[in-house]
């Protein structure tokens, strides 16, 4: 089992950047496919990003591909995500999640473990 705790969310105007953090409990982390998915108010939660577990391997859903990087530290069991470019529509509660297993998953039924989310709002 992983607990995640995220940080980093806040206000921020059109354009600039954020960094999340994603700091997992437990000796595991690196063997976990680990994503960020977020949800705005009123609409499903969505896919963002998401990294394999050992060889880098990253995926980005395309409203956030050349935006958004995703990496992780399985030397400090953290990951990442660094947001720039950022845009009204990004505002959301941005949530971490982990997978047990080996295939990435860009939808959210498939994550076993989740953080409590961190609120990110863009304003325009």
């Amino acid at each position: 089992q992983v607990q995640l705790v995220e940080s980093g969310g806040g206000l921020v105007p059109a354009g600039g950047s954020l960094r999340l953090s994603c700091a997992a409990s437990g000796r595991t982390f690196s063997s976990y496919v680990m994503g960020w998915f977020r949800q705005a108010p009123g609409k499903e939660r969505e896919f963002v990003a998401a990294i394999s577990r050992s060889d880098g391997s990253t995926y980005y859903a395309d409203s956030v591909k050349g935006r958004f990087t995703i990496s992780r530290d399985n030397a400090k069991n953290t990951l990442y995500l660094q947001m720039s470019g950022l845009k009204p529509e990004d505002t959301a509660v941005y949530y971490c999640a982990a997978l047990r297993g080996l295939v990435v998953y860009t939808t959210a039924r498939r994550y076993d473990y989740w953080g409590q989310g961190t609120q990110v709002t863009v304003s325009s």
